[in-house]
């Protein structure tokens, strides 16, 4: 049986997806997003849910990646600059623009400054 992790928020489609496991490198911090037969629309707004806060031990400067199916993509801020693990301190929901073809994954929302 097939776990949906994907709903969608309002009549438009927008995704709502919770990350379902957080994995802190010395590299980076990865929201896993699951893995679903249904992919994320290839340009739009997605919404993302994090459950769990990212670990209070996690360097502050590190960079923020999402991974869903095996892919795994750099989260940037609109201006092209790289999402960290301070951007996203207290964070329950994320407005994110996809667009693929760009290779563009930015947060949207506003973070605590």
């Amino acid at each position: 049986m097939e776990c949906l992790t994907s709903i969608t928020t309002n009549a438009g489609g927008t995704a709502y997806i919770s990350v379902s496991n957080i994995t802190v490198s010395d590299t980076a911090v990865d929201l896993a997003l699951g893995w679903s037969r249904r992919q994320l629309p290839a340009i739009g707004y997605l919404t993302i849910r994090l459950a769990n806060q990212i670990p209070a031990d996690a360097t502050t400067t590190l960079p923020i990646t999402l991974t869903r199916n095996g892919i795994t993509r750099n989260l940037t801020l609109p201006n092209g600059d790289a999402v960290t693990v301070a951007d996203l301190v207290d964070v329950q929901v994320m407005l994110l623009f996809n667009d693929r073809f760009n290779n563009i994954l930015a947060l949207m929302s506003r973070t605590i400054d």
